[in-house]
C-alpha cells in the first residue's frame, strides 16, 4: 500500500531551513544581481540510502527528516465474528439476504465503509474503514445487529455509579463505544447497585474490567469533614486563597472552605485516604496554631467606607492579610454596626490597622452642583461624554439623580478631585451655551404637535438642532420642556405655541356618510384616503369602526382646509350615491344564458359599453332578476338592451296600462302578495311599477301576448274595486290545506272566485305566515267568498276515516318509486293519508285518512288513476337505434317533457353493441347454400329500433307523433368544395359555430371524395334556418374570394440591385412604410437564386395599390440617382472616434447631412480611404465636417503618441522577454560530455527489457 506525503507551507518552511544548516545556497532568482544558479544536489537533495543495520534506519538523514509526518485521517479496522456468535448462519445467503441489507444500513447511517469475508471455519470478518469516529460507530452497531448478544451483571456500590456515568453522561458514551455493549445503570431512586452489560463476550469483559477499574479507583477516596471556627477560615484559605491551594498541590485533596456569605464552620477534604489524613493534619496544624497566637482589637469605621475596606470583589482584605497577615471582619450590610475586628497576631495588629485606615479614606465622595435637565447633555449620547472620564479613572464612581440638581462622584480622592474639575468645567461650558425653556400646551393637543410617527417634532429638533420632552399621555401634565441652543429654543417654542395656538383655533365637523360607502371611500389597501389626506394634509379624518355601524366621519383641522375637505368629500359622496343606483330588471329565466352569450361575451360586452356592475342570479336560483348598478342613465341603457335581447329571442310583448299612483302601493300589497299573486296566476309574466314618488301612473306588463292581455284584465279589474270601494280580510288555514282550496290547475279557486267575484290570495313559499290566506273586492263578494272558504277550511278540519277497493294487480303502480304517487295525492287533497295493505296479502282494501272532502276527491282521483291504467295500451314506435340520442335530448330533457305532456311511459330499448351491416350475408354452414334457416325479413324493424309507449290509446297516439317530431331530418346542400375549409373555419370554429347557432349537425365530406354535398341533419323545424345560414355563409366567402382575386395583382418593377438596401431601408423601416401605406406586399430577388433575375421587385396587392406603391419605389430610385459617391482620406488613426460608441457619432453626421458614410474594413488595401454617399452639396459638406473633425482628433492622437515615450512599459510587455528558465549546475545529464554521442550498445545506459542490470546509485536512491 502506498503512501502520499502531502508538503504543507509550514513542513516546506522547516524543510528549507533544514536545507539552509547544511549550508545549502537557494538563489533568489528575482534579484537584480544575478549569482550563479544553484547545483543539481542543492535543489534537489537525494532520498536517505538504504540502512545497513535497523539502527541507523530508525533516523532518516538529509532534509528529508525534517518534514512531520502526515496522518492519514482514514483508518481501517478488522473486525472477527466467530461462527458461534453470528446471528445470521445460512450459508447459501452471504452477500445478500438480511445480513447485507444491515451492512448496507450500517454504512448508510456512520459513513464508513463495510467489506465482508467469510474465514475456513465460517467466521464472519469484517473490514471497516472511514473516519476514527465512523469506525467506532460502525463497529457498536455490527455488534449489536450481526453479532449474537450475551448479557451480565457487575456490582459496584451505589456511590460509584455516578463516576462511571461521568460528566453529561459523556464517560458511559465513550465506554459503550469502546466496548461495544450497551451498559444500563440503574436510576437514582432504585436501590439495586447491579450494572448490567448487554454485547459480545469480548466485548462485556472489557466494560466489566472498566467499571470495575473505576469503581476501585474510587474505594481507595475518602471524606473527612473539619469543623472550624468560622472567624479562622480566612488563615486556612491564606491570602488570594494561596494556602489552601499549595496544600492541595502538594497532598492532592480537595479542599472546599465555605464562602464568607455562608454561615457554615464545617471544611469538607475529599481524596486518597493517605494524602487526605496528610490535608488535614496541616489544616488542623494552622487552625491550633493561630488560635493560640491570635489577638483581636475592634476599630470604629463609617458604615459607609466598610466598602472601600473590602475592596472591589473582597481584593483589600486580601491585600491586608498578604501584607500584615492580620484578618479584618466586616459587619454584614444589613446590620447597623460600624465595628471591624482586627485578628492576628499582636505585634501585626499596628500595621493592619493603618492599613484599615489608608483604605477607609484612599476614597472619597463629592458632589457637583449641576441643573437636573443638564444631565443628559453632561452624560452625552450613549453615555460618550460621561465615557471619556471614567476611562481616564476607571476608579471613580459618578452617579446622577434624576430632580436632584447635583452630580455625586465617589473614589481615590485625587481621581474624584480631577473628575470634579473636568465636570465643573463642563457644566460651566454647558450653562453658558445651553438654555432651555418651558411652555403650556393642553395635553390633549400633544399628540397633534407630535405628528404621524413623530413627523412633526422630529421636524422641529432636526431645525433648530433641540431636545424637546413632551409628557406621556398617563402623566395627564401640560408642560412641555424645551432644551438645547439659546436661539434653537427661542425658535422652537415660537413654532410649538403657533402649532398649539393653531390647534386650540381648529375646528371639528362631523360629516354624514352612509357607512355602505366608507370602505369604497378609504379604498383598497387605504389608497383613496391617503390620496385625499395628502390633498389635505391639515385634516385629521376619523372613520368610525364597522363594528358600530356609525355614519359619522370626524374631520378635524384649520377651519378653511376643514371646509374645503368637506366640500371634496361630499362630491366624491355624491358622485358614489349616482354611481350606487340599482335597477332590477325580470327576465325569464331561460333566456340568462342568452343574455350572457358564450363564454360571457354579451353581458361582458354590456357592462364595458354601459360602465355598470350587472349581477345575474345563481343558475339553481329560483329567482328571475337581474340587478343593474351604475348611474342611472347608464343603468337604464343596459336595461333596455337586456329587454331587446329577450324581446329578439322570444314573442314578448310589452303593454303599458295607465293606473292611478295612488294605488300603486295598493296593488303591490305587503311585500308584493298581491301582485305576485296576478303574475303567478297569468303564466309568470312581468309587472313593472314606476319607482315610488316620481308620479308617474305607467304600469309596464311583459311576457307572452296571451298572459299579458290576461294580466292586464285582472290589474285593471283590481285597480277599479280599488277605487271604487275596496274591502279586505285575512282567513287563516293550515298550509296544506292550500293546494286542495286551489284545487287542479287552480279550478276551486276559480270557481269561488266566479261565483263571488272576490280575488283571493295565497301565500307563496318566501312569506314568513304560511297559513294567511287574503280576500279583497267589495265588501259583498269578500263576505261571500269568506263563508265559502270558511265551510271548506271547516269540512277539512272534520276528520274521516274511508275505505275503497283496488285491485291488488294496481297496487304496485301506487306504491313504485318510494310512493310518489301517493305523496302526489297527499299534496294536492289536503295531506290526506292513503294506506295500501302490505305486500304478500291479497287484500283489496285501501284506507283513506283526512277531511271528508278531501278523502272524497282522493278516492275520486285513485278511481281515475285505476280507469287510466285498466284502459292503458302499449304501442311501438320503430325509429332508427342511431336516433335515440337526439330524441332524448340533453339529459333526458325531451322524453320527461312528452311523458309528462302526455301522462304515458317511454320506454327505449337496451342499445345493440356490434349492429351487423345490413348489405351482410347471412352465414352458411357446412357449405350448404339455404340450409334450414330462416329467411330474414328486411322490411321489419329491428328489436333495438322499437321504442315502447305506455298509456291511454289517444295519448300513446299523440306522444308518438311527438316522438317523430324529434326523429332528425337530413337533407343536402350544394356548396363548392373549395369553400369547403372556410366553412369548417380554423379547429372547427366555424362549424361549430353553425352548429350551436341554428342546434343542428353538419357533416362535411371529406377531402378525398372532392364532394360538394353538405348534408345537415337536425329537427325539421331547425332545417330551413340551418339551411339559409349556411347558403349566407357560402355568399360572404364568395365575395371574399372575389376580394382575394382582385388583391392577387402582381406588378414588377425593375431596379438595378445595387439600390436595394436603400429601398429596404435600415432594418427593413422604408420597404415596410411602403407596404403599410399601399396595402400591398413587396417580394426582392433572392441573392443567391441565380435563375432568378437580380433586378426584378414584385408588388402584389389591388392595381390601383400596387400602381401607387411602384411609383413611390421609383420615387426613391430618381433620388437615388441623382446621389453622388466621393472617397475622402481620413487618417485610419481617427475612424474610431468618429464612428463614436456604437456607431452613434456617425449614425448623428448621417442624419445630420443626410448622407451615407461607408468606414474601410480590416484588411483594406487602403485603411484611410471613407467613402461619402448623398446628394451633391450634402456630400462636400459631410466631407468638410469629418474632415475638421480628423483635425481635431489627431492632434490628440499625435500627443497622445509623444506621452508614450515617456511611459514606462507594462508589465504585460516585460513579460514577453525570454525566460531562461530554472538553471542548475552539475545535473547527471550534464556530467557526460555533451559532444560523445551516447553508447548504444551500453546495457546501463540503454538496458533491454528483462535483463539484469548492474546497480546504480541514482539521484533518488536505490530502486525498490
Amino acid at each position: 500500500m502506498s503512501s502520499v506525503a502531502v508538503l504543507t507551507q509550514e513542513s516546506f518552511a522547516e524543510h528549507r531551513s533544514g536545507l539552509a544548516q547544511q549550508q545549502v545556497k537557494v538563489t533568489a532568482l528575482n534579484s537584480e544581481e544575478e549569482s550563479d544558479p544553484p547545483t543539481y544536489k542543492e535543489a534537489f537533495p537525494p532520498l536517505p540510502e538504504k540502512a545497513a543495520c535497523l539502527e541507523t534506519a530508525q533516523e532518516p538523514a538529509g532534509a528529508w527528516s525534517k518534514i512531520r509526518p502526515i496522518k492519514a485521517s482514514v483508518i481501517t479496522q478488522v473486525f472477527h465474528v466467530p461462527l458461534e456468535e453470528r446471528k445470521y448462519k445460512d450459508m447459501n445467503q452471504f452477500g445478500e439476504g438480511e445480513q447485507a441489507k444491515i451492512c448496507l444500513d450500517i454504512m448508510q447511517k456512520t459513513g464508513a465503509h463495510l467489506e465482508l469475508s467469510l474465514a475456513k471455519d465460517q467466521g464472519l470478518s469484517i473490514m471497516v474503514s472511514g473516519k476514527l469516529e465512523a469506525v467506532m460507530k460502525a463497529r457498536k452497531e455490527i455488534v449489536a445487529r450481526l453479532q449474537t448478544q450475551a448479557s451480565a451483571t457487575v456490582a459496584i456500590p451505589k456511590e460509584h455509579h455516578r463516576f462511571v456515568i461521568g460528566k453529561n453522561g459523556e464517560k458511559l458514551q465513550d465506554l459503550e463505544l469502546k466496548t461495544a455493549t450497551k451498559i444500563q445503570i440503574p436510576r437514582p431512586d432504585d436501590p439495586s447497585n447491579q450494572i448490567k452489560i448487554t454485547g459480545t463476550k469480548e466485548g462485556i469483559e472489557k466494560a466489566r474490567h472498566e467499571i470495575l477499574l473505576i469503581s476501585a479507583e474510587q474505594d481507595k477516596r475518602a471524606v473527612e469533614r473539619l469543623d472550624v471556627d468560622k472567624v479562622f477560615h480566612p488563615f486556612i484559605a491564606g491570602p488570594y486563597n494561596k494556602l489552601v491551594s499549595e496544600i492541595m498541590q502538594e497532598t492532592g485533596t480537595r479542599i472546599n472552605i465555605p464562602p464568607p456569605s455562608v454561615n457554615k464552620t464545617e471544611i469538607v477534604f475529599t481524596g486518597e485516604k493517605e494524602q487526605l489524613a496528610q490535608a488535614v493534619a496541616r489544616v488542623k496544624k494552622i487552625y491550633e496554631e493561630k488560635k493560640k497566637k491570635t489577638t483581636t482589637i475592634a476599630v470604629e469605621v463609617k458604615k459607609s467606607q466598610h466598602k472601600y475596606v473590602i475592596g472591589p470583589k473582597g481584593n483589600s482584605l486580601q491585600e491586608i492579610l498578604e501584607k500584615t497577615g492580620v484578618s479584618v471582619e466586616i459587619p454584614p450590610t444589613d446590620s447597623s454596626s460600624e465595628t471591624v475586628i482586627l485578628r492576628g497576631e499582636p505585634e501585626k495588629l499596628g500595621q493592619a490597622l493603618t492599613e484599615v485606615y489608608a483604605k477607609a479614606n484612599s476614597f472619597t465622595v463629592s458632589s457637583v452642583s449641576a441643573p437636573s435637565w443638564l444631565h443628559r447633555f453632561i452624560i452625552g449620547k450613549k453615555g460618550q461624554n460621561l465615557a471619556k472620564i471614567t476611562q481616564q479613572m476607571p476608579k471613580v464612581h459618578i452617579e446622577f439623580t434624576e430632580g436632584e440638581d447635583k452630580i455625586t462622584l465617589e473614589g481615590p480622592t485625587e481621581d474624584v478631585n480631577v473628575a470634579q474639575e473636568q465636570i465643573e468645567a463642563m457644566v460651566k461650558d454647558l450653562i453658558n451655551r445651553m438654555d432651555y425653556a418651558e411652555i403650556n400646551v393642553d395635553h390633549k393637543f400633544h399628540r397633534h404637535l407630535i405628528g404621524k410617527n413623530g413627523a412633526n417634532i422630529n421636524r422641529i429638533k432636526d431645525q433648530y438642532k433641540v431636545s424637546v420632552r413632551i409628557p406621556p399621555d398617563n402623566e395627564k401634565s401640560n408642560l412641555i420642556r424645551i432644551e438645547g441652543d439659546p436661539q434653537g429654543v427661542q425658535q422652537a417654542k415660537k413654532e410649538l405655541l403657533e402649532l398649539a395656538s393653531r390647534m386650540e383655533n381648529e375646528r371639528t365637523k362631523d360629516l354624514i356618510i352612509e357607512q355602505k360607502f366608507h370602505r369604497t371611500i378609504i379604498g383598497q389597501k387605504g389608497e383613496r384616503i391617503r390620496e385625499i389626506r395628502e390633498k389635505f394634509p391639515e385634516v385629521i379624518i376619523n372613520f368610525p369602526d364597522p363594528a358600530h355601524k356609525s355614519d359619522i366621519v370626524q374631520l378635524r383641522g384649520p377651519k378653511n382646509e376643514v371646509e374645503k375637505c368637506t366640500k371634496y368629500m361630499q362630491k366624491m359622496v355624491a358622485d358614489l350615491v349616482e354611481n350606487s343606483f340599482s335597477i332590477s330588471v325580470p327576465i325569464f329565466k331561460q333566456f340568462h344564458k342568452n343574455i350572457i352569450g358564450k363564454g360571457g361575451a354579451n353581458i361582458k360586452k354590456i357592462r364595458e359599453e354601459s360602465n355598470t356592475k350587472i349581477d345575474l342570479p345563481a343558475e339553481n336560483s329560483n329567482s328571475e332578476t337581474i340587478v343593474i348598478t351604475g348611474k342611472r342613465a347608464n343603468c337604464e341603457a343596459a336595461r333596455h338592451r337586456i329587454l331587446a335581447i329577450q324581446k329578439e329571442l322570444a314573442n314578448i310583448t310589452e303593454v303599458e296600462v295607465s293606473i292611478p299612483s295612488k294605488l300603486h302601493n295598493s296593488l303591490i300589497g305587503a311585500k308584493g302578495r298581491f301582485i305576485r299573486s296576478i303574475m303567478e296566476e297569468c303564466g309568470g309574466v312581468h309587472i313593472h311599477f314606476p319607482t315610488e314618488g316620481s308620479g308617474s301612473d305607467t304600469v309596464t306588463i311583459r311576457g307572452p301576448a296571451q298572459d299579458v292581455e290576461k294580466a292586464k284584465k285582472q290589474l285593471l279589474h283590481l285597480a277599479e274595486e280599488k277605487q271604487t270601494k275596496s274591502y279586505t280580510v285575512d282567513l287563516r288555514a293550515k298550509p296544506e290545506y292550500h293546494k286542495f282550496l286551489i284545487g287542479k290547475g287552480g279550478g276551486n279557486i276559480r270557481k269561488v272566485r266566479d261565483n263571488t267575484g272576490a280575488r283571493i290570495i295565497f301565500p307563496t313559499s318566501e312569506d314568513k305566515d304560511q297559513e294567511l290566506i287574503t280576500i279583497m273586492g267589495t265588501e259583498e263578494a269578500v263576505k261571500e267568498a269568506q263563508k265559502e272558504l270558511e265551510t271548506l277550511i271547516k269540512n277539512l278540519d272534520n276528520v274521516v276515516e274511508d275505505s275503497m277497493m283496488v285491485d291488488p294487480k294496481h297496487h304496485r303502480h301506487f306504491v313504485i318509486r318510494r310512493g310518489q304517487v301517493l305523496r302526489e295525492i297527499a299534496d294536492e287533497y289536503g295531506g290526506v293519508m292513503v294506506s295500501f295493505p302490505r305486500s304478500g296479502t291479497q287484500s283489496d282494501k285501501v284506507t283513506l285518512k283526512g277531511a271528508k272532502d278531501c278523502v272524497e276527491a282522493a278516492k275520486k282521483r285513485i278511481q281515475e288513476i285505476i280507469e287510466d291504467l285498466e284502459a292503458q295500451v302499449t304501442t311501438e314506435c320503430a325509429i332508427p337505434q342511431k336516433f335515440h340520442r337526439s330524441i332524448m335530448g340533453p339529459k333526458g330533457s325531451r322524453i320527461q317533457q312528452i311523458t309528462r305532456d302526455y301522462g304515458v311511459q317511454i320506454k327505449f330499448p337496451d342499445r345493440e353493441e356490434n349492429p351487423a351491416p345490413a348489405t351482410e350475408p347471412a352465414v352458411q354452414e357446412n357449405g350448404e347454400e339455404g340450409g334450414e334457416g330462416k329467411e330474414v325479413d328486411l322490411s321489419s324493424p329491428k328489436k333495438c329500433d322499437i321504442i315502447i309507449i305506455s298509456g291511454r290509446r289517444e295519448k300513446c297516439e299523440a306522444a308518438r307523433e311527438a316522438l317523430q317530431a324529434l326523429v332528425p331530418v337530413t337533407i343536402e346542400v350544394e356548396v363548392p368544395f373549395d369553400l369547403h375549409r372556410y366553412i369548417i373555419g380554423q379547429k372547427g370554429s366555424g362549424i361549430r359555430k353553425m352548429m350551436d347557432e341554428f342546434e343542428v349537425n353538419i357533416q362535411v365530406p371529406a377531402p378525398e371524395l372532392q364532394s360538394d354535398i353538405i348534408t345537415i341533419t337536425g329537427l325539421a323545424v331547425n332545417l330551413d334556418r340551418a339551411k339559409a345560414g349556411l347558403l349566407e355563409r357560402v355568399k360572404e366567402l364568395q365575395a371574399e374570394q372575389e376580394d382575394r382575386a382582385l388583391r392577387s395583382f402582381k406588378l414588377t418593377v425593375t431596379v438595378d440591385p445595387k439600390y436595394h438596401p436603400k429601398i429596404i431601408g435600415r432594418k427593413g423601416a422604408v420597404i415596410t412604410q411602403i407596404r403599410t401605406e399601399h396595402e400591398v406586399n413587396i417580394q426582392f430577388p433572392d441573392k443567391d437564386d441565380d435563375n432568378q433575375a437580380q433586378d426584378q421587385i414584385t408588388i402584389t396587392g389591388y392595381e390601383k395599390n400596387t400602381e401607387a406603391a411602384r411609383d413611390a419605389i421609383m420615387k426613391i430610385v430618381g433620388e437615388l440617382e441623382q446621389m453622388v459617391s466621393e472617397d475622402v482620406t481620413l487618417d485610419h488613426r481617427v475612424h474610431a472616434r468618429i464612428i463614436g460608441a456604437r456607431g452613434k457619432a456617425i449614425r448623428k453626421i448621417m442624419d445630420e447631412f443626410k448622407v451615407d458614410i461607408r468606414f474601410p474594413q480590416s484588411g483594406a488595401p487602403d485603411p484611410n480611404c471613407v467613402t461619402v454617399t448623398g446628394l451633391p452639396e450634402n456630400v462636400e459638406e459631410a466631407i468638410d465636417h469629418i474632415l475638421n473633425l480628423e483635425e481635431e482628433y489627431l492632434a490628440d492622437v499625435v500627443d497622445n503618441e509623444a506621452m508614450q515615450v515617456y511611459m514606462k512599459a507594462s508589465a504585460h510587455e516585460e513579460s514577453k522577454a525570454p525566460s531562461k528558465g530554472f538553471v542548475v549546475r552539475d545535473a547527471p545529464w550534464a556530467t557526460v560530455n555533451t559532444e560523445k554521442a551516447p553508447d548504444m550498445s551500453s546495457s546501463e545506459d540503454f538496458p533491454s527489457f528483462g535483463a539484469q542490470v548492474a546497480p546504480k546509485t541514482l539521484p533518488w536512491g536505490p530502486k525498490r
